[in-house]
């Protein structure tokens, strides 16, 4: 707005000039100084303040669609372009935002159970098909590694285990989790990539013992195990990005504060913007 760039600049240059440069008038100037605050306006500040806590409340990891979800959620009236407009004047984003390309095929999966997720519709409840995969966390002291078991009606992290040995102890510790927390329901699909953590015997007994059907991705089909990967491109880029841990008990206490956070709080653009917790209740 030219009286805006003209209040900023009044200091540098006379009001005369500045207004004779923009062809606006003196006493158009000032009776926009002393005008009072539009409703519009006041409503803006009302939003910044909420978004500046909201922002900060969830580890400055939501971006404008999610913000404006919480937002409605919290009973304020806003629009999503409005919300990303009074982003751009706080200079808040994302802290995913540019951490990640996408890069198609950059990770190969192999099958040898077949994938019988693809054959299945989509759950419609909870405990009806899990899908399991690990990642590496790294501290100052090393590598350890960090297994999940997610439900993919919920988006709930339902078990999850920790090892500094990548083998089929950790993958079935998540597992073992998942199956005493919540158990699941009859021919339940369990789905992974087709690692040796997964194809040991020793786990394949586990799934089969625990009524669960073994699904396994196909051969450069990684989109097969998406959702797991989802998780973990979300906690990487809001957690483990941001922080070097000293050892992996540090490391390992601030993943599972996380994982709650995940569970019972986050906001899910794939649950209609609730939280895995509060999706699986509206469900109930």
């Amino acid at each position: 707005m030219i009286f805006a760039f003209i209040e900023k600049n009044r200091a540098q240059y006379s009001v005369k000039r500045l207004c004779h440069l923009f062809c606006v008038s003196r006493s158009g100037f000032y009776a926009w100084r002393t005008r009072p605050m539009s409703l519009h306006k006041q409503h803006d500040e009302v939003l910044k303040t909420a978004m500046k806590e909201l922002h900060q409340g969830y580890r400055r990891a939501y971006g404008a669609a999610r913000l404006h979800q919480a937002l409605r959620q919290s009973g304020f009236i806003c629009s999503k372009r409005r919300i990303n407009r009074l982003m751009q004047e706080l200079k808040i984003k994302a802290s995913t935002t540019g951490l990640y390309a996408w890069r198609p095929g950059q990770h190969e999966f192999y099958s040898s159970a077949g994938n019988q997720l693809a054959k299945e519709e989509k759950p419609t409840a909870a405990g009806q098909q899990w899908v399991g995969d690990f990642t590496y966390i790294k501290t100052r002291q090393g590598w350890f590694y960090h297994a999940i078991v997610l439900d993919l009606f919920t988006r709930r992290v339902v078990g999850w285990a920790f090892n500094r040995k990548r083998n089929s102890n950790l993958t079935k510790s998540a597992l073992h989790m998942a199956l005493h927390r919540y158990p699941p329901k009859p021919n339940c699909i369990f789905h992974s990539d087709q690692g040796i953590e997964y194809a040991a015997h020793a786990y394949r007994e586990l799934v089969e013992e625990s009524g669960l059907i073994r699904s396994m991705s196909r051969k450069g089909n990684p989109l097969d195990n998406a959702y797991a990967e989802s998780f973990f491109h979300t906690m990487k880029a809001e957690l483990i990005h941001h922080k070097l841990f000293e050892n992996d008990i540090e490391a390992v206490a601030h993943i599972i504060e996380f994982t709650e956070f995940y569970n019972r709080e986050r906001l899910h653009s794939g649950l209609d913007y609730q939280s895995p917790e509060n999706y699986e209740k509206l469900c109930a």
